[in-house]
């Protein structure tokens, strides 16, 4: 097939690229969220760069949307509407925003797009009313297993930490910072000891390295923290794991499910997690088999192989199946589990 799709989050989209069709990624000359393009990644041959005004509708199978303002954008492009004549499928990425939990997704009882969530707390969390929904679980192409522990430390990746505070749990860095210093990764974290109360010689803000350089220092730190609030499923949290990072995290949204008791440790409970922090700084082999548990977990559950074939299932039933005008509904879609392969 031939989808097209912005550029949005870019580790999804690097999983997402990675299958067996043709990925159409619009760029403008000033890039910016709406014409990324690849951005200068190394993906693959079938991921290429279109100019909205110049592509033939003809040229697009099916569109997937991640914002609800490319709905019109793509009926404006190609003179076709999603869900309609266009087959079509909405990703939403994250947590809902404001009166939770009464938000109201703005696909809500809408029948001709789907609505893909990337984790069950999403599809929960969610007031989707009548539209039809399922989940299809994150894909991570595995780095490896880089992990050394070296330093006795605690490697944490946060976009913003400043600026959005309590959601990342920037709030809780002071306690984790008195058991081990902390290395910070990601983007805007300038200023982020100073921000949090935390000695600068307790805190390094390590700012938002490519990919390769990313996991290869990450890996050097003892222990994985994750200290999110109120976030899907950080993409962070499960590179560390494929790492063969032990994580520790808080128990919210689907790091319950994400994260084995044998990984580390999941909790409410702020000072469990700082005990067990404590705990594995001061024991390497204790961190080391507590990460060969995330990373078994991690490939097993998070494996790019088994998020693609979940996804060559949905698409295939996506163009199979009817279009819809604004008066019908679907009958109810069920996706089929995918046979399992090993991840290339």
């Amino acid at each position: 097939m031939r989808i097209l799709l912005w550029h949005v989050h870019g580790s999804w989209t690097d999983a997402f690229v990675r299958g067996r069709h043709e990925y159409l990624l619009p760029v403008l000359p000033q890039g910016g969220h709406w014409g990324l393009g690849r951005a200068g990644r190394d993906w693959p041959d079938s991921v290429r760069e279109v100019t909205l005004a110049d592509l033939d509708a003809d040229q697009v199978d099916a569109v997937v949307l991640q914002r609800p303002e490319e709905i019109a954008a793509t009926a404006r492009a190609l003179g076709r509407q999603p869900g309609a004549d266009l087959p079509a499928v909405y990703v939403e990425h994250n947590t809902p925003k404001g009166d939770f939990p009464f938000t109201r997704h703005p696909l809500a009882d809408r029948p001709d797009i789907p609505l893909v969530h990337v984790t069950h707390f999403n599809r929960l969390a969610w007031d989707s009313g009548s539209a039809p929904t399922l989940v299809i679980e994150h894909g991570i192409p595995d780095p490896g297993q880089l992990y050394t522990g070296e330093l006795p430390e605690l490697g944490v990746v946060v976009n913003e930490p400043v600026r959005r505070g309590r959601v990342t749990g920037t709030d809780l860095l002071p306690a984790f910072a008195a058991v081990a210093p902390l290395q910070v990764f990601g983007m805007k974290t300038q200023g982020l000891a100073a921000a949090a109360g935390i000695e600068e010689r307790r805190l390094t803000e390590r700012g938002d390295l490519n990919t390769h350089e990313l996991h290869r220092e990450l890996a050097r730190c003892r222990v994985y923290l994750h200290p999110m609030r109120w976030t899907s499923l950080g993409l962070s949290l499960l590179e560390a794991m494929h790492l063969g990072m032990p994580v520790l995290a808080l128990a919210t949204t689907e790091a319950p499910r994400a994260v084995p008791p044998e990984a580390g440790a999941v909790s409410a409970d702020v000072d469990e997690l700082i005990r067990v922090a404590r705990r594995l700084i001061a024991n390497p082999e204790e961190a080391r088999r507590r990460g060969a548990a995330a990373r078994e977990a991690a490939l097993a559950r998070y494996g790019l192989g088994r998020f693609l074939d979940h996804w060559d299932v949905f698409l295939a039933d996506l163009r199979a199946r009817p279009r819809h005008s604004d008066n019908e509904r679907p009958e109810e879609q069920i996706l089929v589990p995918a046979r399992e392969r090993k991840t290339p």
